[in-house]
């Protein structure tokens, strides 16, 4: 087995999208073969109503699929296929946005005013982007939880995992969606296939991801306080981890454990043309999807 080297470990920026939602962002808008076949990965954290109540209005996608993971408050959500719901904490929604769909999605928060979830976007294949659009909405009852013997607790969301399965299926990007807690102190090994892109993104505590070239952990920062050194790993909390090619990933959880998604997909390799939330693979593509827009015909009708 094969340790995954540590490429880069960096902080989600704040950023504003929607109405006027404050959200982190982890990657999203730069090199699309970073993360292929990811694109974007939001991180919408906030105990203050008024930065995420306005939410996202009405808004097209096509030739992508996006992930949203719910774990505190609620998003209600509505789009031009006439489907609507809520999705409350624990939830997921894998939605396909295909040939393309406009939608809404609007967070509120719990009794004490918190919104906490995730949005991935996974990119389709020339062959698949303007497949017909569907949801996959998931309540966090079914959702299998692994709880190991030292206390490491994994929720399966997508893929397959120490012999669970997922519940969302057919996505193309063939993607492990893992929902991850070691406790303090526990070092925990995780295998991934060698040929999937992968990256974590620690939302809760803190730990150290080991490098390939250096065991001991990434990216340590020394804080000299006094005559006192205390060694901070920067994989703690926003901050995402991007591997390289191996067969695992070994993490040291801190005094506080660490929280921390594990994503992985099966690269697409094709080209990107890519204008907000329309992601196509030519620029005549990208094109004709604005001109659809502005004349109506944006929305296919089922076959």
């Amino acid at each position: 087995m094969s340790i995954r080297p540590t490429l880069e470990a960096r902080k989600a920026m704040p950023t504003m999208e929607g109405a006027g939602v404050k959200l982190h962002r982890a990657f999203g808008f730069q090199d699309p073969s970073e993360l292929d076949p990811f694109l974007l990965f939001d991180d919408f954290r906030n105990d203050r109503p008024e930065d995420f109540m306005r939410g996202f209005p009405w808004h097209p996608h096509r030739g992508i699929e996006t992930i949203t993971y719910v774990l505190q408050g609620t998003v209600e959500h509505g789009d031009s296929l006439g489907n609507e719901g809520t999705l409350g904490a624990g939830d997921v929604q894998w939605m396909t946005a295909g040939s393309g769909i406009l939608h809404q999605e609007m967070p509120k928060g719990n009794i004490a005013g918190q919104m906490h979830g995730f949005q991935l976007w996974a990119n389709l294949p020339g062959s698949m982007k303007m497949t017909a659009p569907r949801y996959q909405d998931v309540q966090g009852k079914d959702i299998p939880e692994i709880i190991d013997d030292d206390g490491t607790r994994v929720k399966v969301i997508v893929g397959e995992f120490w012999g669970k399965r997922g519940p969302v299926d057919g996505i193309a990007a063939d993607p492990q969606y893992l929902d991850i807690y070691v406790p303090p102190n526990v070092r925990k090994t995780f295998k991934i296939d060698t040929y999937r892109r992968a990256f974590a993104y620690v939302f809760k505590g803190a730990g150290r991801f080991s490098d390939a070239s250096a065991p001991q952990g990434v990216l340590l920062e020394k804080e000299v306080m006094g005559e006192e050194v205390n060694i901070r790993d920067l994989s703690g909390n926003r901050t995402l981890i991007r591997f390289g090619t191996g067969e695992e990933v070994t993490v040291q959880a801190g005094e506080e454990g660490i929280r921390f998604l594990l994503i992985s997909g099966a690269p697409i390799e094709e080209p990107v043309a890519w204008h907000g939330p329309i992601v196509m693979n030519t620029q005549e593509e990208l094109r004709q999807a604005m001109r659809e827009l502005r004349n109506g015909t944006f929305i296919k009708p089922a076959h």
